[in-house]
């Protein structure tokens, strides 16, 4: 996979999250190292990754004076190869009893083998019990000197406010489309993937923000021979064209109702999925109606195609409204496209 293959390995390859970074290297440059952090965002954003780098930083022998790590003294060695006894990684997904916090506990009390910092870093750490939790903040509450924890979880609302006490909390960031297009970008040419530009992009967009899964997306179009294009990555990933979406706005400001319902129809014979295109349509409206508020604020990969149609703004808040609506109907209905052809009908109607 890509995305292993590309895991940043110092601070600065790491993209997006800067705020967090900053933060890590100032305390590995000045020795005020706490004893619990919280690493909390959406998937995919580094936060584990982020953790193994902080990780490496504070057992390395030639740490630079930014706090990064050297890779190559035995310490960074034997963490890049997964061997590192400094370095335990738990998965509270599949290890959320109060058992598995009682062996840490344990864990914890015996010295680093390196003679540095013993780090824990307890992944998904919000699916742990309640009894898990309490036993976690009781080593929280008096840790030992040479232990340092960094919990990461997609779900910061699912821990206990005892524990967020205790911890130093870091939220991560959903990196933006022209973040994740030049990551693409940097991995494709050392891959050697031959692949458009509008491709890469159209993979950055539909990523939500999260690299590794515009990796794992980069991934699978590998095998392609040939010039990879756009079509062929709205295909293969199942997205839905960018082109659709302006295509139907115009319909729409133009009240062509004939051309939108024959456009719904034609989509859904092709094997658009409905759902998922009135999702991304809903996005592109509001983007257009934050570009009507402010242009400048669209800067983001993908948001070359809004353009400042002749709508006013209370019509598109009725767009938005109708088709937010229509989606959440979509699943119940007993024809596929009935909501959004509605939809249409209310909205131009006479």
């Amino acid at each position: 996979m890509l995305y292993r293959k590309y895991r940043p390995q110092t601070f600065a390859q790491v993209v997006g999250q800067e705020h967090v970074v900053k933060t890590l290297k100032g305390a590995l440059s000045t020795g005020r190292i706490g004893h619990a952090y919280l690493f909390t965002g959406p998937r995919g954003t580094g936060k584990t990754t982020l953790a193994r780098i902080f990780a490496k930083a504070l057992n390395c022998a030639k740490r630079d004076k930014d706090g990064d790590p050297d890779n190559s003294c035995p310490s960074c060695l034997t963490t890049n190869e997964g061997r590192s006894l400094d370095l335990i990684e738990i998965d509270a997904a599949s290890n959320r009893g109060i058992d598995e916090i009682r062996n840490l506990k344990e864990s914890a009390l015996v010295a680093a083998p390196s003679g540095g910092y013993k780090v824990f870093v307890i992944d998904e750490v919000h699916m742990l019990t309640k009894d898990a939790f309490n036993a976690l903040l009781k080593i929280l509450e008096e840790p030992p000197s040479h232990v340092v924890f960094v919990l990461a979880t997609t779900e910061p609302h699912k821990i206990l406010p005892t524990v967020l006490s205790r911890v130093q909390r870091f939220d991560f960031r959903r990196l933006t489309p022209s973040q994740i297009f030049t990551k693409l970008k940097e991995v494709a040419m050392a891959e050697k993937i031959n692949i458009e530009d509008e491709g890469l992009k159209a993979i950055a967009v539909s990523s939500d923000g999260a690299l590794r899964d515009a990796e794992v997306s980069l991934s699978k179009l590998r095998s392609y021979q040939g010039k990879i294009t756009v079509d062929d990555v709205t295909s293969a990933l199942g997205l839905v064209p960018f082109r659709y979406h302006s295509e139907f706005m115009g319909y729409l400001v133009a009240d062509d109702k004939v051309s939108a319902l024959n456009f719904i129809q034609r989509i859904h014979e092709s094997g658009v999925d409905l759902e998922h295109f009135t999702k991304d349509f809903i996005e592109y409206v509001r983007r257009v109606l934050m570009f009507k508020i402010n242009p400048a604020v669209l800067t983001a990969i993908g948001e070359e195609s809004v353009q400042n149609w002749q709508i006013d703004g209370s019509k598109l808040v009725k767009i938005m409204n109708l088709f937010i609506s229509a989606r959440n109907e979509i699943k119940t209905s007993p024809v596929v496209q009935l909501p959004l052809e509605l939809a249409v009908l209310e909205l131009l109607q006479p």
